[in-house]
């Protein structure tokens, strides 16, 4: 039998329009989204900037929200849409943060403790230095869709959702990009095979 205390959960369409008449109820759609956009984000461009993105992204969607497609019941599309704009701006530092991946193969967002970082460097440090480059070779736009599908675990047609751009470019983007890093591992395997 369910209890009485366990309530539907309520839409984040829902949240938004109760936020137009009481402000503070954004803050449900901050506490529902803000870890994964969070994680998304710093893998991106780092812990460095990533808080103030993140804090960004929740201030525009704050401001936006009276612009909120309410027929979306889960914000999170629109959130990653802001955030990857956000991050377009900050687009040096995740170019420099992939050259010190492929410098160094040590991933800083992934380790977490000093024993992370080394079982990090010798796992990791070879494919990180071929794939960093390549990473860092892709358009923008092959970038942002694999990214969003691979990091933020977004659907094709979330992704083209948050993109603004037709579910079969996403579609042709991604697989783009999966062939150029197919490549450059196979290449890695056939040197080191």
């Amino acid at each position: 039998m369910r209890r009485t205390s366990e309530l539907p959960r309520v839409d984040d369409s829902d949240v938004i329009d109760r936020s137009l008449r009481d402000p503070s109820a954004f803050a449900e759609v901050f506490e529902r989204h803000a870890g994964e956009i969070g994680r998304y984000v710093t893998r991106r461009v780092g812990p460095g900037v990533a808080e103030d993105i993140v804090g960004e992204t929740f201030l525009v969607a704050f401001r936006r929200r009276t612009a909120y497609d309410r027929s979306r019941r889960n914000a999170a599309p629109w959130l990653y849409g802001i955030a990857t704009n956000l991050i377009r701006r900050h687009r040096r530092d995740e170019m420099r943060a992939l050259k010190a991946l492929q410098r160094t193969g040590v991933d800083p967002v992934l380790a977490d403790s000093f024993a992370d970082q080394v079982d990090g460097r010798v796992a990791a440090s070879e494919t990180s230095r071929v794939l960093a480059p390549v990473l860092a070779g892709l358009d923008a736009g092959q970038r942002d869709v694999l990214l969003l599908t691979a990091w933020a675990d977004l659907t094709l047609n979330e992704v083209a959702e948050v993109l603004g751009i037709p579910a079969g470019t996403a579609r042709s983007r991604l697989s783009r990009a999966r062939t150029k890093i197919r490549s450059a591992l196979e290449k890695k395997e056939y040197r080191h095979g």
